[in-house]
């Protein structure tokens, strides 16, 4: 039996090759996914670990948590700490350590990273072992810094350049006095590092006379875990907390680990399609084998072999086409690997130098993989295989499905779809995320109904396709009845083609509804022509709103100012405005009382206050951040939105209660209106700042549009690897079924159908087909788009269904030239078949 498995596998070939390329790809996917992460983790890992080199003890302080009245807060850590630090046996030296976000602008005046990768930080002393200089000195006073190499080899800046930077907000241009090396993670991924003498970082990050950290280095021959012991000892335990570099080290390690994850389970999600519509090939493929080979395995059972060795055959073709399929996905998928890290590089994304890492795991699960995925999709065929009677050697009559079998297949499809639709309707009645894990749950249920229902489906389906294949003649007509001849393999076919056009049109769906109502919510809440924001989402300078007062052409202008507050023993983070304009920049909906800013009137979203038990004209008292209460009265209560929400207050009520006040974003309104030359104004005001954005509505419209559209082009791109396994499937389909009815076409070809009325059928069945697919993968698609548009209108008031028309008909095109791609060569076969040697075939 091991022998008769090898001849077919050998004696098919060609008929197995597209199995065999549709499995590659999907284990190359799976391998791909893993060399890339693993590679990028390891390197990060290496490069991390490293920057802890010069650290075997971090003291950091603890957040002491909101007790009362009083706000939460982290103690700092002074100079008499640093000292007490250096002081304890043991260690040999200590640095003081401050960072911040700082922003440089390149030559060009744009700014370098992506933001949140632009660091600052502090040189120690004349001489930092943290990060040794290739170039220049250690830097003085405030108009000297240090940049690191990849910066400067990056921007072409060197010593004796003046850079334009930015921390939160004004605008300073301080000179390039060295260039330094580092191990930095950010400055490997392409962000850039800034270091300033200390009492400059510290002044510039709102630290004076305090660190963000103390690094301690042992002596020779004292451990991590016994210096850490003596500074346990010597410093306050209630404000400080010590770790040692090794936990540092691990904890980074881990912290990659869990943030490649991610990347990791979302890529091997879309290599879990390719290989679950890989199944629906694979058995389709040993179906049509099996069902080719009756005679041969019927005489097989007639001359003594069991069931149990009729399907232990079919198991081994399987597995030696798993094997094949797999070694070369994997081969395949390291070349994706490594072409994944390059085109990160390209795309301009830098990761640390490495090996490429292929791990045991790594050739374990691909083989795995390949492997099990084949030999369980081949499983059913090989059963139904077993179960061929002797007596069927008589009778080239291939076994068809009986009408109980297909009675059973449409009940039990029709209770799980029933089941999935349900499912996904309660989902649809849930608050925000409770209703994430149920309609997934429903999702897969009604795609798994729809899969088993698609036999029944396809006949009135295509049936509607009728009147239009009837314009082509004979070649319609026949194209029509083979399409629904054998529903079970129409129905594996077109579904493999229906679960990649699902998923694309429900992503696109939802992302058009989404993009609908960001506009919408832009449009509806800000009144104000410019929205002001530093670029990587932290805290502006209140200088800012200053300069941007003075600009030409302001009519309206209010900061929204963060201030954290205590109110009934919860926190509660107040939103300061301009009393006096805020009306003129919002256009938020009241529900109660009046929009009225001002001395101790605030108002309130609709949210806290129901959270509070609030109304217009309730009152409650609130403990600011300097330990004083004040009572304010709620004038109003409006409906707030994503943007816009939370207690606003006016400036001047909670600005003196404030310490080292900062502002979200500000809010400006012009004469003329949005318009060029007032973006011109404001961005001069701000010294052509590379740290903040000035946007319009529209700016803050096609910021998201834009995430959006990356974030679709992406899930495109790996959605594209089920539509092709989806095309190779097609194309197997045409091609053994063109082998199966050899002796049909020979007759048609004999009774004076001509080589192009062949090949018009064929390529008119694979239309036919595909288009089933995609009207149903689109209608899934839709479904499932609206059903989470509802889910998350329960967190979004202004979400707007939003049907893609133009983009829907765009997928039911790529239906159609799926199908016509695929039965170019399936039909050129059947064409050239010799009509009396396929009258002759068996």
């Amino acid at each position: 039996m091991f022998r008769t498995a090898l001849r077919n596998v050998f004696a098919h070939k060609a008929r197995l090759l597209m199995t065999v390329l549709a499995v590659m790809l999907g284990v190359a996917f799976v391998s791909g996914t893993l060399v890339f992460t693993n590679t990028i983790s390891d390197a990060l890992q290496n490069s991390s670990a490293k920057g802890f080199d010069q650290v075997d003890v971090a003291v950091t302080t603890e957040y002491q948590e909101a007790k009362g009245d009083k706000v939460g807060e982290v103690p700092e850590l002074t100079d008499a700490l640093l000292d007490d630090s250096a002081k304890v046996p043991g260690a040999a030296s200590a640095i003081g350590v401050v960072t911040g976000f700082t922003a440089v602008a390149d030559k060009d005046g744009d700014l370098i990273g992506d933001g949140w990768s632009t660091q600052g930080g502090n040189y120690w002393g004349a001489k930092d072992p943290r990060y040794p200089l290739t170039d220049g000195h250690a830097p003085k006073g405030a108009g000297e810094i240090l940049i690191d190499s990849k910066t400067a080899e990056r921007t072409g800046y060197g010593v004796g350049d003046t850079v334009r930077m930015s921390v939160d907000g004004p605008v300073i241009t301080p000179k390039v006095v060295g260039v330094f090396t580092t191990d930095d993670g950010n400055v490997a991924a392409g962000g850039s590092l800034t270091l300033f003498d200390t009492a400059t970082a510290q002044k510039l990050f709102g630290k004076a006379g305090t660190y963000d950290e103390i690094d301690v280095k042992a002596k020779a021959g004292v451990t991590q875990a016994a210096l850490k012991a003596e500074l346990d000892k010597a410093l306050p335990k209630d404000l400080v907390e010590t770790t040692t570099g090794k936990e540092l080290a691990d904890d980074q390690a881990e912290m990659i680990a869990s943030s490649m994850s991610g990347m990791k389970q979302g890529l091997l999600v879309f290599a879990g399609i390719a290989l679950f519509v890989g199944t629906f090939i694979i058995a389709n493929t040993f179906t049509m084998l099996v069902a080719q080979r009756t005679k041969e395995l019927a005489l097989m059972r007639a001359v003594g072999a069991s069931r149990r060795q009729v399907t232990r055959s079919v198991l081994i073709e399987a597995f030696v086409v798993g094997v094949v399929a797999a070694v070369t996905g994997l081969l395949a998928g390291i070349g994706i690997g490594a072409g994944m890290r390059s085109l990160m590089g390209s795309m301009g994304a830098v990761v640390p130098d490495g090996p490429l890492v292929i791990s045991p795991g790594t050739i374990v699960a691909a083989l795995a993989v390949g492997i099990l995925v084949t030999m369980l999709a081949a499983w059913l065929p090989g059963r139904r295989a077993a179960k061929i009677p002797p007596v069927a050697a008589m009778s080239s009559v291939h076994a068809k499905a009986t009408t109980k079998s297909l009675v059973l297949r449409n009940t039990l499809g029709a209770l799980v779809s029933a089941a999935g639709v349900a499912v996904v309707l309660a989902a649809t009645t849930m608050e925000g995320s409770d209703g994430q894990a149920p309609m997934g749950m429903g999702a897969v249920l009604l795609i798994i109904g729809v899969f088993i229902l698609t036999p029944l489906l396809s006949r009135p389906l295509i049936a509607a396709a009728a009147p239009v294949l009837r314009l082509f003649g004979v070649s319609g007509k026949l194209a029509r009845q083979n399409s629904v001849r054998n529903p079970r393999r129409t129905a594996a076919t077109a579904s493999a083609l229906m679960i990649g056009l699902t998923l694309i049109t429900g992503m696109t769906v939802m992302a058009g509804s989404l993009q609908k109502s960001i506009d919408k919510m832009a449009s509806a809440s800000i009144e104000a022509d410019y929205v002001v924001s530093m670029a990587n989402g932290n805290y502006l300078d209140p200088d800012v709103a200053e300069k941007l007062g003075k600009a030409d052409g302001i009519t309206a202008i209010s900061p929204l100012r963060n201030a954290e507050s205590r109110i009934d023993g919860e926190t509660e983070y107040l939103t300061g405005v301009n009393g006096s304009t805020i009306g003129e920049l919002t256009d938020l909906k009241v529900e109660q009382g009046a929009f009225e800013v001002g001395g101790t009137k605030v108002v309130v979203d609709a949210d806290t206050a129901k959270d509070h038990g609030w109304k217009a004209g309730s009152a409650f008292t609130v403990a600011y951040e300097d330990g004083k209460k004040q009572r304010l009265e709620v004038a109003g209560v409006y409906e707030g939105n994503e943007m816009i929400r939370g207690i606003m207050v006016d400036l001047p009520t909670v600005a003196p209660h404030q310490s080292d006040p900062v502002d979200m974003q500000v809010m400006v309104k012009m004469s003329d209106g949005a318009s060029s030359a007032s973006k011109d104004s404001l961005v001069q005001a701000l010294d052509t700042n590379p740290a903040i954005k000035v946007q319009d509505k529209q700016d803050i419209s096609d910021e998201t549009a834009k995430m959006f559209t990356l974030m679709l082009k992406m899930l495109y791109g790996l959605l594209a690897m089920s539509v092709i396994v989806a095309v190779l499937g097609v194309i197997n389909t045409l091609a053994m079924s063109v082998f199966e009815r050899s002796q049909e076409i020979g007759m048609l070809r004999a009774i004076g159908l001509d080589r192009k009325g062949i090949k018009r059928m064929v390529r008119l069945e694979s239309l036919v087909i595909s288009l089933f697919g995609g009207v149903l993968g689109i209608g899934l698609g839709v479904f499932f788009g609206w059903a989470a548009g509802e889910l998350m209108g329960t967190t979004m008031a202004t979400y707007e269904l939003v049907l893609p028309w133009g983009r829907m008909g765009i997928f039911l095109l790529l239906a159609a030239v799926v199908g016509v791609l695929a039965a170019l060569w399936p039909a050129r076969r059947a064409a050239r078949l010799n009509m009396l040697d396929a009258i002759k075939a068996e």
